[in-house]
């Protein structure tokens, strides 16, 4: 490991863990009891920093000490709160997820004219379009199986992922479909019971966890596929 991608693991572990413990607080200003009680969590700050933590050194061991950067870190922290609110109540707020989109729809902006990359917001706002209509098609023929959170969240994992690199996209996408489907069949398999199926399980989590294996393993994963 060369010495910047040492120095951007830190940094973003630091960053990210210390963003965490804010985690609780950004939950709570949604004045929704739903929210108020996913916030008050027993532990949930220290669970939620060791999570941002140790995303943030993955990504930054990935990136680097990098312009995309800019956009990836400060979307930790709000991706760690959308998966707990998720897994507890399985929604995902509005009030959240489009201000999270605009950030870092501006972000990454500024990191392509700082890289002189601008192919790399093209295909960000591509794949952002791509996944959000591919979502919202899912949504659309069987609403039952996805709510409308999801599409409305597809658009960041869409635009994030695609910044990055179309192996990113694909892998992260294509991981968090395949994760949920495995996950709910050996639940089923462990209960010994085929309704198990059926039981609802929040995919945001899967969808954010996507975005992390997208951005950290996409492009060697897609390199040993073809």
């Amino acid at each position: 490991m060369s010495i910047d991608t040492a120095a951007a693991v830190v940094v973003g572990a630091a960053l990210c863990g210390a963003a965490g413990l804010g985690v609780p607080a950004l939950i709570a200003r949604m004045r929704d009891e739903r929210y108020a009680q996913v916030a008050a969590l027993p532990g949930l700050k220290w669970r939620a920093a060791l999570v941002a933590a140790v995303a943030g050194g993955l990504i930054g061991g990935a990136i680097g000490l990098d312009w995309p950067l800019l956009f990836l870190l400060p979307l930790v922290p709000v991706a760690v709160a959308l998966a707990f609110i998720d897994l507890h109540t399985h929604l995902l707020p509005t009030k959240v997820i489009w201000p999270t989109l605009a950030g870092t729809v501006v972000l990454a902006g500024i990191a392509a004219v700082a890289a002189e990359d601008p192919a790399a917001f093209l295909r960000a706002a591509v794949g952002g379009a791509v996944v959000f209509g591919l979502f919202h098609a899912l949504w659309w023929f069987y609403p039952a199986g996805m709510g409308y959170g999801d599409v409305r969240l597809s658009a960041i994992v869409g635009f994030v992922l695609g910044y990055v690199g179309w192996a990113e996209l694909l892998i992260g996408v294509y991981g968090a479909f395949l994760v949920f489907a495995v996950l709910g069949v050996l639940r089923a398999a462990a209960r010994r019971d085929r309704s198990a199926l059926r039981t609802a399980l929040p995919f945001g989590p899967f969808m954010l966890a996507g975005v992390l294996a997208g951005v950290v393993l996409g492009s060697s994963v897609w390199g040993h596929l073809v």
